[in-house]
Formats: C-alpha cells, sequence, structure tokens
C-alpha cells in the first residue's frame, strides 16, 4: 500500500504544505533482518523478550530526532513491508527500515535505523538538477520512487519483475524504470507496490502494471498459468510496464495496492478492482479472482454523494472513502468475528462506530486501521483500531491495551494536527503540522549525549539564565549567546544553529562550497 495524501481535509481548508515526522509501534520494522535482536518478537530459544536499549519498541507516538526539522510533505509504507519513504519539501526521499534484497537501494546493509536515515535525490539517480521527488510506493521487499519529470526508479526483490527490469535477484541501487507513458509523452504521477508486482499512474489517467501476473494482479486479462520444468506451475512475469486493460476511456486519479490486489479512483468516483480476491478484499460479493479491473457496484452512481472520493488498500482488505466521507471497508480486517476470515465483507460496508465521522485520509497497516476526521472543536480526530496489535502498533499508550477490536479515538494524539498517516506492517508514521501540543510529545531516542552547559560560552549561569535546548539534539545556548540574541524563549520548535546550518545545506545543492561553509559555520555570537 502506498500513502497519498488526500488534497485537503473534509472541512475545505487546504492540506498543509509540510509537517513532522511522527513514528510509533515496534521497532521490528528496522530490526536485524537476520540474527540479532529482533524487537517486538520472541526470542527462539527460551521465548524471552529481546530488548534493544537503543531501538525500543514505542507503544505511543514519538517525534523523530532524526526528521525533527525536516520539512516533510509526504510519507509512504507497505502494509507487508518493514521500510519507510518520507518526501521533504526539496523533493529528497528519506529512507529507513529494513533493506532486505536492497529495497532501499543499499548493498551489504541489513538495516537503516530510523535514527539516521537515508537521503537520496534525484540528483544522485542521475536526473537533471530541479528534479524532485513527488511519490513513491513501497512493496514488501521492493521501492517505487517517481520524479517530477515522470521518471520511476526501483531498487529491491525483482525474482518476478516488480522492479520493472529484467527479473533478477534484485536490484541493488535505484535504477530507471523504462515505460511506454515516455514514448506517449507521457508522465508518471504516482506509484503503488504489493509482494510481487507494482503499479504506476500517468497524467493522463493511464495505469501501468509490471510483475507475477500470478492473481490478475497485472489486469491484463490472464495469469499465464503453465507446467514448467519439474512438473512445476508457474504465471506470466512482466518485466517491462504493460497498460492495465478495462480502464480505456477513464481518467484515473488515485490507485493503491494490498498484498495481490489493486483499487483505483476515477475522476468521477468510480472504483475499480482487479487482483487476488480472497476473502473478498474486492468487495464485489465473492471470492473469484479478477483478471481486468471490475467497476464495484456500489459506487457506480447514479447518486453522487455515494460515489467514491478516496480508495486505500490493506493486505487482505479495501476501503473506500465516499463523497459524504463515509468509510467503507470489504474482506478480512481482523482475526474473530465479524470482519474475519470466518466471517469476511464480501461486499463494502460502512463501519457502524464511525458512521458520523467525515473521514478525510484513511490508510491500512499489518493489523491496523486508520481514519483522520475533524472533530467537533475544529481540531484533527485520529481513529484507529486493529486486532491482534500485539507490537504496539496503535500506539495508544504505554499503560493502555495494544489491540483495539472496534474505532477509537487516538487519546495520546488529541490536539495534535496529523494530516498524514502510513501503515506499515508493524509500525505507523504520522505526519503533523507543528503546534503546542505537539512539542509536548517525547522524543526518539527519548535521551541524547548532550552536554549540559552552554555550546557558546561554556557556562553555568544560574536558574535565571538556563539554557535553551534544541529540539533536535538537545544542545543548550543561553539566549544571550545566540546571534541574533533572543530576549525571550521562542514559542513553538526551535533548533540550534548546527542543526539549522544542517537543514540549509540540503537546500544548497549546486551552490558553491565557499557559501555553503559559510551558512554551516554561521549562528554563533
Amino acid at each position: 500500500m502506498s500513502a497519498t495524501p488526500a488534497p485537503a481535509t473534509a472541512s475545505g481548508q487546504e492540506r498543509p504544505a509540510w509537517g513532522r515526522g511522527i513514528q510509533h509501534s515496534s521497532a521490528y520494522s528496522t530490526r536485524l533482518a537476520n540474527g540479532g535482536p529482533k524487537l517486538g518478537r520472541k526470542d527462539r530459544a527460551g521465548g524471552v523478550r529481546l530488548e534493544n536499549p537503543d531501538h525500543p519498541d514505542l507503544l505511543e507516538p514519538h517525534i523523530l530526532r532524526s526528521l525533527s526539522n525536516v520539512k516533510a510533505v509526504s510519507i509512504h509504507a507497505s502494509c507487508a513491508g518493514c521500510h519507510c519513504v518520507v518526501i521533504d519539501v526539496d523533493g529528497a526521499a528519506w529512507t529507513f527500515g529494513r533493506n532486505e534484497k536492497a529495497c532501499q537501494g543499499l548493498v551489504g546493509v541489513e538495516c537503516v535505523w530510523e535514527t539516521a536515515p537515508r537521503r537520496v535525490t534525484p540528483a544522485d539517480l542521475g536526473a537533471h538538477k530541479g528534479t524532485k521527488f513527488v511519490h513513491a510506493g513501497c512493496g514488501r521487499n521492493h521501492t517505487l520512487l517517481v520524479g517530477s519529470e515522470g521518471q520511476v526508479w526501483s531498487a529491491g526483490m525483482n525474482n518476478l519483475g516488480q522492479c520493472g527490469h529484467n527479473p533478477c535477484a534484485e536490484v541493488s541501487s535505484f535504477k530507471l524504470v523504462n515505460g511506454p507513458w515516455k514514448d506517449a509523452e507521457d508522465r508518471v504521477i504516482q506509484a503503488a507496490a504489493g509482494i510481487t508486482f507494482s503499479i504506476v499512474l500517468t497524467e493522463s489517467g493511464k495505469v501501468y502494471s509490471f510483475g507475477s501476473g500470478e492473481k490478475g494482479q497485472l489486469g491484463n486479462g490472464r495469469t499465464g498459468e503453465h507446467i514448467v520444468t519439474g512438473n512445476k506451475t508457474a504465471y506470466d512475469v512482466e518485466s517491462e510496464p504493460i497498460l492495465v486493460r478495462g480502464l480505456e476511456g477513464k481518467n484515473i486519479v488515485e490507485i493503491a495496492c494490498g498484498q495481490q490486489h489493486s483499487i483505483a479512483l476515477d475522476d468521477t468516483g468510480l472504483v475499480f478492482v482487479w487482483g487476488f480476491n480472497g476473502y473478498c478484499r474486492l468487495g464485489l460479493g465473492h471470492q473469484k479472482d479478477i483478471l481486468t479491473p471490475q467497476s464495484v457496484p456500489q459506487f457506480s452512481g447514479p447518486n453522487e454523494a455515494t460515489m467514491a472520493w478516496k480508495v486505500v488498500a490493506g493486505p487482505t482488505n479495501s476501503v473506500v472513502i465516499d463523497k459524504q466521507r463515509m468509510f467503507w471497508m470489504a474482506g478480512k480486517w481482523k482475526t474473530t468475528g465479524d470482519g474475519s476470515g470466518g466471517q469476511a465483507y464480501s461486499s463494502f460496508r460502512y463501519i457502524q462506530d464511525i458512521m458520523g465521522c467525515k473521514m478525510f485520509h484513511a490508510s491500512c497497516g499489518g493489523v491496523t486501521h486508520w481514519a483522520l476526521a475533524p472533530d467537533e472543536d475544529g481540531t484533527i480526530m485520529t481513529i484507529a483500531w486493529g486486532q491482534s496489535a500485539v507490537n504496539g502498533e496503535l500506539g495508544l499508550g504505554p499503560d493502555e491495551p495494544k489491540s483495539a477490536t472496534k474505532p477509537t479515538r487516538h487519546q495520546p494524539l488529541i490536539g495534535i494536527d496529523v494530516f498524514d498517516v502510513a501503515a506499515g506492517q508493524n509500525t505507523t508514521f504520522f505526519l503533523a503540522r507543528p503546534n503546542e501540543k505537539f512539542s509536548d510529545l517525547p522524543r526518539h531516542p527519548v535521551d541524547v549525549d548532550a552536554p549540559e552547559l552552554c555550546l557558546a560560552c561554556g557556562k553555568e549561569n544560574g536558574e535565571d539564565d538556563s539554557p535553551l535546548a534544541c529540539d533536535k539534539c538537545d544542545n543548550p545556548y543561553h539566549l544571550k549567546c545566540l546571534e541574533p540574541p533572543l530576549d525571550a524563549v521562542p514559542e513553538g520548535e526551535w533548533f540550534c544553529p548546527q542543526c539549522e546550518a544542517e537543514a540549509a545545506a540540503r537546500t544548497m545543492d549546486g551552490v558553491p562550497s565557499k557559501k555553503r561553509k559559510s551558512v554551516q559555520a554561521g549562528g554563533l555570537a
């Protein structure tokens, strides 16, 4: 699943231009893939839970220090994967999490810890100066990055061509995908990925797919099932992007992928689904796999208010928010009771507990479900639920239950202006606009090795002139030691000169080194 932020809130306000990153849940998403401490799991030998003090489970939302001075515009994760992509206002991508099969474009690295994310720019991948990343798609073990000029780069597992290159074990560094959209003078604007396939959306509203066709997830009308050596069954593999059939004349505006299925939305509000249909996840009333996109009757009109506004895919479920901002779910979305494997929603049904909320965003993780809606006081209400969320994915608090079978208001995020949620397999990420309540959230890591005395003067001036601590690194400075000096403690966020210079330097691609050094050196009296 790829999280696609809503263009505006339900109240009609413009979506914030940028926000800060928040994370909670198990560090399972960035644990070592083989060997080493496996957070959120049990030791094979004695069933004892292993803890890594540097990367503890986060049972409530924390501000990520490593990205606390990064102005992020979108965040992307996968309901089947354990890595994440954050895109900032400068069009750079920050990646962290597991690096299985080099899904972050790195060789010989098992994981990229959330405390030191990797920064990638289009220029690093050979793009023209001025190109920015505008979207990303995360699969289980592969990643797609979309450039502002319509390019797509991919890295990671490619055994079935899901990276858009000739099948091989992995694409070890981000490599440009050549697709037919280029010949048509079209450009890619969105990407989404499942386990063994990927889809991309172009500016003209066309959808292309590549990877395995085993469950019909390529949308080309066939699986290509055939017998190969050893009397084994194999399926079509399309390593070069192909046009998804059945969408001719439709202007698709949004796409999303589950593990092995896809869902798309056109500009009129029609919903199209295809791929694996186990547990009725396509919402068509049966479990037969769909080989070409099929319109979901519930959202086909003629009442425009009941047509779709946003689509989301989970591992075994699909979600639609209609134009009334009601939340609809199909498939298997919990482990027991109504909505479980034995009682899956065969067609899209509204969730009664939240039918009065006007949703403007939704996301589905491995076992979690999220929605954002305006509250009565004009703030944002974050709603969460998920059965068997044993790793703290819901982040309801260290003294609260880890799972919730019914939608519940997320208490730790009350007053936090969340505008984007990206739910991963075992971790949840948020983007929020900074405010006073946001500044009260704990930071991760909680403790950093910061000096006690002012870095400018090295003196202790007593409680009446206690140093101001940086919101990212905790380095202390007296107000009068700054340049220019401050008369009072600033409201909201404050970053020290070094952290400010670090952020400024990131935006100075192509600036002469002398000028860059002068920026990095400034800020102290």
